[in-house]
C-alpha cells in the first residue's frame, strides 16, 4: 500500500471518528467522542454473517445504516486487527460475542468486566442492574415524597385562600372574626344550623340563573360553613364584600350573593325560634340582684345606628336624630333580667321617640297584667303598657326628689346597665361602626336583626356569677 494511499485511509477514520459514533447495542454507552481506545465497526456486507450480527445484538425489529456501528468491547481481542497504518479492524467473519462488557467506570486501563448479555434490564445510575427489591423501594419513596408535595401544596392553598381552618386554631381569632367567645361556641352554633344550611337554604342567586331554574339550592365552590364564615366576617368585622372576595377566592358578585343569602337565611330561621320568655321560666332564672323587682319580664332600650343621609330634606327631617345630632335608624331591643335577649323590634327612624317605637314594636301584644318591665326616663308608657313600668323617677315639680324615689332610682339604673352592655354585644359587630350605606337599606333591618339573635349563642352570660341561674 502506497504511502499516500494510508494518509486517505487515516484522513478517512479520522473523519469518522470527529463524527461521534456510538454503539448501536442495547444498553452500551460506549461513545466515540469520549473513548478513544474503543473502535467502531460496521456491519458486514456478508448476508448470513450480518443475519448473526442481529441475532447477537438482540434488537427487535432493527434495520442497520451504513452509518450504524458496534463498539470493540463486544468482540474477541483477537477478532480485532491494527494495521501498518494505526487503523482497527475486524477480522474476516469476526462474530459479537453473547456476553456484553462493561468496562469499568472508575478505571482508565483495559480491564473488562464480563456481564451477562443484554437484557434490557432496569441499570442504576451505578451500572449495577437493580433487582426487584430495589425497585419497590425506589417506587415506595417517590410516593412518600409526592405525599410530601400534595401537603406542602395544600398548606400553601390554605395560607392563600382563607378558610374555617385559618380560624379554628385559635379562640382570640374567633373572637375577632366571628365574635363568638371561642371555638367550642361557634362550632355548637354550627351544629344547629348545619342540617338546615345544607337542605333548606335558598340561595340567592343572578336573574339569570334564577330565571332558568327553580332548584332550592345552587351551590357554589366554598364548603357552606366557609359561606357562614364570610357572612360573619362581614357582619363581625365590617369588612367589604372586595377584601373578603379575595380572602376566600371568589368573585365579588358571588360573595355579595352569600351574604344576601345568609342574611335571609338566618333572619328566617333565628327569627322563627321563640325569643319572647314565658314569665314562669322568667322568674325561675332571675339573679338575685332583681330580689326588689320580682315581677321583672324584659327590660327595654332603645338604640341607634348611623345611615348615610339622604338627598332628599323630607327623608332628612325623618331620620335625623336630636339625640346623635346625625341621620340614624332606630330599634328597641329587650332583654330578660338573666341576660338573654327576648325582643328585637324592626328599625324605624331616628326622629321617632321610644315611646313611639313602644306602640308600634308589637311589645304590647306579649305583655300581661302580672308581668312588669323596666325603663328608661324616655319611656313614658304608664298609660299604654298593660302592665307594671319601672321607670326612673322623674322631679317633676317638685325641688326635690323623696328618699324612696332616690333609693329606687338607684337601683333601676344599677339593673339597666345590664341591657346597655347587652346591646353593647350587638354594637360591636363593626357593620354597625360606619354609615349604613342606603344602598344596603333594604337588609339592614334583617342585619341588625341577625346581630341581635347571635348574641344569645355567640357569649356567655353578661355577669359570670348568672351562669347558674341559666
Amino acid at each position: 500500500m502506497s504511502v499516500f494511499r494510508v494518509k486517505e485511509r487515516r484522513l478517512a477514520y479520522q473523519t469518522v471518528r470527529t463524527s461521534s459514533l456510538h454503539c448501536c447495542v442495547p444498553q452500551c454507552t460506549n461513545y466515540s467522542r469520549y473513548n478513544k481506545e474503543i473502535s467502531f465497526h460496521s456491519f458486514p456486507v456478508d448476508a448470513a454473517i450480518r443475519a448473526e450480527w442481529l441475532s447477537k445484538i438482540r434488537r427487535d425489529r432493527f434495520t442497520p445504516t451504513k452509518n450504524t456501528r458496534v463498539c470493540s468491547r463486544h468482540f474477541k481481542e483477537t477478532d480485532v486487527v491494527v494495521t501498518g497504518g494505526g487503523l482497527k479492524r475486524l477480522q474476516k467473519g469476526a462474530i459479537p460475542r453473547p456476553e456484553s462488557p462493561t468496562p469499568d467506570s472508575d478505571s482508565a486501563s483495559e480491564m473488562e468486566i464480563v456481564a451477562p448479555d443484554h437484557d434490557y434490564c432496569v441499570v442504576s445510575e451505578t451500572g449495577v442492574r437493580a433487582t426487584t427489591a430495589d425497585l419497590v423501594d425506589a417506587n415506595e419513596a417517590l410516593h412518600q415524597r409526592i405525599r410530601e408535595l400534595q401537603l406542602q401544596v395544600e398548606g400553601l392553598q390554605l395560607r392563600q385562600r382563607f378558610g374555617i381552618n385559618r380560624v379554628m386554631g385559635s379562640d382570640d381569632d374567633v373572637r375577632f372574626y366571628t365574635r363568638f367567645a371561642s371555638r367550642k361556641y361557634f362550632m355548637a352554633f354550627w351544629a344547629l344550623v348545619e342540617n338546615a344550611v345544607n337542605n333548606k337554604m335558598v340561595r340567592i342567586t343572578s336573574a339569570k340563573t334564577a330565571s332558568e331554574s327553580s332548584a332550592i339550592s345552587h351551590s357554589t365552590k366554598l364548603p357552606p360553613i366557609d359561606e357562614l364564615l364570610l357572612f360573619l366576617m362581614y357582619l363581625s368585622v365590617g369588612l367589604p364584600l372586595r377584601d373578603l372576595a379575595e380572602r376566600f377566592s371568589v368573585h365579588r358578585s358571588t360573595a355579595s350573593r352569600i351574604v344576601s343569602t345568609l342574611t335571609h337565611f338566618l333572619y328566617t330561621l333565628l327569627g322563627s325560634q321563640r325569643l319572647w320568655i314565658p314569665p314562669e321560666v322568667v322568674r325561675a332564672h332571675l339573679p338575685p340582684e332583681f330580689a326588689a323587682f320580682p315581677d321583672t319580664q324584659v327590660v327595654l332600650d332603645c338604640t341607634e345606628i348611623f345611615c348615610q343621609t339622604p338627598s332628599s330634606l323630607l327623608l332628612q327631617s325623618e331620620v335625623f336624630s336630636t339625640y346623635k345630632s346625625h341621620a340614624t335608624f332606630k330599634a328597641m331591643i329587650g332583654m330578660a333580667p338573666h341576660g338573654a335577649i327576648t325582643f328585637v323590634s324592626g328599625l324605624y327612624a331616628g326622629s321617632m321617640s321610644d315611646r313611639e317605637i313602644f306602640k308600634l314594636s308589637g311589645i304590647v301584644n306579649l305583655l300581661r297584667p302580672d308581668m312588669a318591665i323596666m325603663v328608661d326616663k324616655g319611656f313614658v308608657v304608664d298609660n299604654i303598657a298593660p302592665c307594671k313600668v319601672y321607670r326612673p323617677a322623674f322631679l317633676s315639680k317638685k325641688q326635690q326628689m323623696s328618699q324612696d324615689d332616690v333609693r329606687q332610682t338607684q337601683s333601676i339604673a344599677r339593673l339597666r346597665v345590664h341591657v346597655e352592655r347587652c346591646i353593647r354585644r350587638v354594637k360591636e359587630n363593626k357593620l354597625f361602626d360606619r354609615e349604613i350605606p342606603l344602598s344596603v337599606c333594604g337588609s339592614i333591618e334583617e342585619l341588625f336583626s341577625v346581630a341581635c339573635f347571635l348574641v344569645n349563642y355567640q357569649n356567655g352570660p353578661l355577669v359570670k356569677a348568672w351562669a347558674t341561674q341559666q
